[in-house]
């Protein structure tokens, strides 16, 4: 059944606030704060819905904080990139898929993990994002993870941890894939689904403002941030919430 805007009408405060604290968040890690704010939609709303709110915002936050870093983005990386994207929208376009909220939770917490403990020192090591086959491939494996979880921080961040950018030049690079993968994830769910209606088309805008008001303030206190702290504190933080989704994603499928 398809619910009015009005059914979700206690929660949109909380929403916004989460929407400006995760584009904070991103804003000085460059990461984890679409997987906070996914792990909050997808337990308040319908996955469509979810994934629709969930792409206008990251889409605007992650564009803006390209804007405001726009002097450190590495811009040779985005053809190979929006190849390798581009073969991820055409999968799953083909299947039509559409995954279950505790799926989402998850994949999204899972990505962390087995980022960090299986192939990390035999291969993402190796990987240098200034090479085009090696774009390709991030561009369709975190292409393919947002798709399914909405949120790809932590698979993409792989490609950036042997990287020699400074930390202005990792979330400003960050941030136009990023952008442009939220952009292709709302055709995606947007020509999927109709129920992504539920929410009213105002409350999208006033989502979007108060992402590029979070991400305003989380690159100004990025220039605060020595490299050595961001590293560390990007790493620990994403476990942490990872951590989080799994337990939420495991309950969730107990109770069905």
């Amino acid at each position: 059944m398809i619910r009015s805007g009005a059914d979700f009408a206690p929660m949109l405060p909380a929403i916004l606030l989460t929407v400006f604290a995760t584009s904070v968040l991103s804003g000085i890690l460059g990461m984890a704060g679409g997987m906070v704010l996914m792990a909050v939609l997808v337990s308040l709303l319908p996955v469509a819905s979810a994934m629709m709110l969930h792409g206008a915002v990251q889409a605007m936050a992650n564009g803006s904080r390209c804007w405001f870093l726009r002097h450190h983005v590495q811009w040779r990386i985005l053809p190979p990139y929006l190849a390798g994207a581009g073969m991820a929208v055409t999968g799953f376009a083909a299947l039509r898929l559409l995954p279950d909220p505790a799926v989402v939770l998850l994949t999204v917490g899972l990505l962390p993990w087995l980022a960090r403990l299986v192939p990390a020192r035999l291969i993402f090591d190796r990987l240098d994002m200034s090479r085009p086959a090696t774009a390709v491939v991030c561009g369709l494996l975190v292409t393919a993870a947002q798709l399914l979880a909405g949120a790809s921080g932590p698979l993409l961040d792989l490609f950036y941890l042997r990287s020699r950018l400074s930390a202005q030049q990792v979330v400003a690079s960050k941030a136009v894939t990023q952008a442009l993968g939220h952009v292709l994830k709302l055709l995606y769910y947007g020509a999927l689904l109709s129920s992504a209606q539920e929410l009213p088309a105002w409350f999208f805008l006033v989502a979007m403002g108060a992402a590029v008001a979070g991400t305003r303030v989380g690159t100004r206190l990025l220039d605060h941030v020595p490299d050595g702290v961001f590293r560390r504190a990007s790493s620990w933080a994403i476990l942490g919430i990872a951590t989080v989704c799994i337990i939420k994603g495991l309950s969730s499928l107990l109770q069905e």
